[in-house]
Formats: C-alpha cells, structure tokens, sequence
C-alpha cells in the first residue's frame, strides 16, 4: 500500500531509476496507504530475498503481492495453506504414465515465479519445510532429482498474528529464509476513503495492474541492486547494530553474522531504490526493522512486560552511534 507521498518514491523520482518509478507508479494507485510495505517488498525483490506479510485480515496482503507480480510482468501462483496441505501439493510429485512407461513429474504451485503462501502458518511444519529449499537454494528436489526454479522466484507468504489457534508458528530456520517480516496494518483515513471510492469507481472489479518491465529488466535492477558500494564505515555499522542486539540483556537469542548480511542486502538494495549507487546509515536504519525482527528471541520476562522485538530494535538504533 503506497502513495504518492512515499519518500522512496520521491527519491526514485528526483535521483534517477526510472525502471523503479514505473514500478513504484504502476502500484501506487492500486495499494494505497502504507508506502512502507510496497518500499520494503520491492527492495526484498531487488535483494533476491522473500517476505513475510503480517497482518490482520482485510488488509491487501495478497493484494500488494498479486499488484507487484502483475507489474513485474511474472506468473503469479497463489496457495491457501491449510492443516491437510502435503508436501507434494506444494512441490508437485512423479505420476507414472503406463503408455509411455515412464515417470512424469507433474510440477506443483511452486514452479512459479511469485508464489503467494497464504496464512503460512496455518500448515504443518513437515509442509512448511517443502519451502525450505526453494526459498535458499532456488530449486525443489523431487524423489532424488533437482528441478531448478525461475530465476526470479519470489515467495511472499502471509499470516495472521492474532489468530493463533489451529497455527503452526514458523520455526527459526523457515522465518530465517525470509529476508524481511513486513507489519500490515490498517491505512490511514484519508487512504482508506480513497480505496472505497476506488472500489466503487470500478463498480466492484479488480484493479489492474500493468507490466512495467521485462524479463532483462528485473536482473539488471537486481545485478545493481548488488554492486552498490559500502564504505568502510557502514559496514562496521552494521556489525555493531547485529552485535548490539545480542548484547542485550532483555534478548535470549540475538541476531546471527547471517542477519548482518541480510541487512546489508537489503541496504544495498534500499539503496538502489532511493536512485543512489552507495549506501547510508540512513538506508541500513530505514530496513533494519524489517529484516531483524523476526531473528530475535526475547527472554520470558521481556515478553511478560509487554517488550516487543521491534521494541528492542528501536532502542538499538538509538545507541549505537552512527557513522559520519
């Protein structure tokens, strides 16, 4: 959900990228009112990492990720996920074929390039672990044999936190294949008004969204996504942000070295969005909170007092000192 008053958006603008405006562009008039969700889930693109949508239900999660793959011009696959969901639902299975035979796979959901796992959370972990290679690896392994994924694919899952009856929570090892958690909350009144008179303007029909970019396009942003300079500098900021949240004595687990390279990923790729060819302080602060909150295991008493992951992240951004 995002607007024309997205700082990400003005700076694409002002600085350049003008592949990333078109697609900032094509979303904003359809997801309206959170231009965080939209900036964090195309820098996750640009970073070659995955989201984690969280929110209520209602609130346009499997809309903004249906809106990204219709403007990113990629085939779009989305999954219910339910407590009778089985791996091979996902992942697909050998069908034995008596004409010829022989053994044929029939590909599941997942041989897509924008899969949209719906209330992830809802399946069981030995279903939830058939994403587990997909999302690192970028390939499925069927009775022995590698099947190779697109190279753009891209999972957005989602999940109700409220909800917690009938869920599976996500271990640590499939939250850590997600590069960022992405809160979705309610839009602001003004976007809200703006998104009922939309509806009614269309007379009850979907938005549309068009494809703004080809093929080349999409490996070209992420290829400069990734060779955006860091200095020195930044790079110890980094560091001592992961290292920070380790050091606190309300966290039980912290941040692990991978989620310093995660962070600096998404920096990077932050980066690139905003139309600059280094990264700031500025950008590793903007996606700290999304790329960290779900590596972080708070203490029993922490949570007993009402203390959040987010909350932690906060504090940590607040003392250590940024470079200048």
């Amino acid at each position: 959900m995002t607007s024309s008053s997205s700082p990400v958006a003005a700076r694409a603008s002002s600085q350049g990228g003008p592949a990333l405006q078109r697609l900032l562009d094509a979303l904003k008039n359809t997801v309206l009112g959170q231009p965080h969700v939209v900036a964090d889930l195309v820098t996750a693109f640009l970073a070659r990492g995955h989201v984690l949508l969280e929110g209520v239900p209602g609130v346009a999660k499997t809309l903004t990720a249906r809106s990204m793959a219709a403007a990113l011009g990629l085939e779009f696959t989305r999954v219910q996920f339910t407590p009778d969901l089985m791996p091979s639902d996902i992942l697909g299975t050998n069908v034995f074929r008596p004409q010829e035979n022989a053994f044929h796979l029939l590909k599941g959901p997942i041989f897509t390039e924008v899969l949209v796992a719906d209330e992830i959370n809802r399946t069981p972990p030995k279903t939830q672990a058939a994403l587990l290679e997909a999302m690192e690896e970028r390939q499925v392994t069927i009775d022995g044999t590698t099947h190779v994924l697109p190279p753009h694919f891209f999972v957005v899952a989602t999940q109700n936190p409220l909800e917690l009856e009938g869920t599976y929570p996500l271990p640590e090892a499939q939250l850590d294949r997600f590069l960022m958690r992405v809160r979705v909350g309610y839009p602001p009144p003004e976007a809200e008004l703006d998104m009922v008179r939309a509806f009614h303007q269309r007379q009850g029909r979907a938005a549309q969204v068009e494809r703004v970019l080809d093929a080349a396009t999409l490996t070209e942003l992420q290829a400069q996504a990734a060779s955006v300079a860091c200095d020195e500098s930044v790079l110890a900021y980094t560091v001592r942000l992961i290292r920070e949240t380790r050091a606190n004595p309300r966290v039980r687990l912290g941040a692990s070295p991978r989620s310093a390279q995660a962070l600096l990923a998404a920096a990077k790729a932050r980066a690139a969005l905003n139309g600059s060819d280094f990264v700031t302080p500025d950008d590793v602060k903007a996606v700290c909170p999304s790329v960290l909150n779900h590596r972080l295991l708070l203490k029993a008493e922490a949570e007993v007092e009402g203390l959040t992951a987010d909350d932690v992240l906060r504090q940590t951004l607040e003392r250590v000192q940024v470079p200048r």
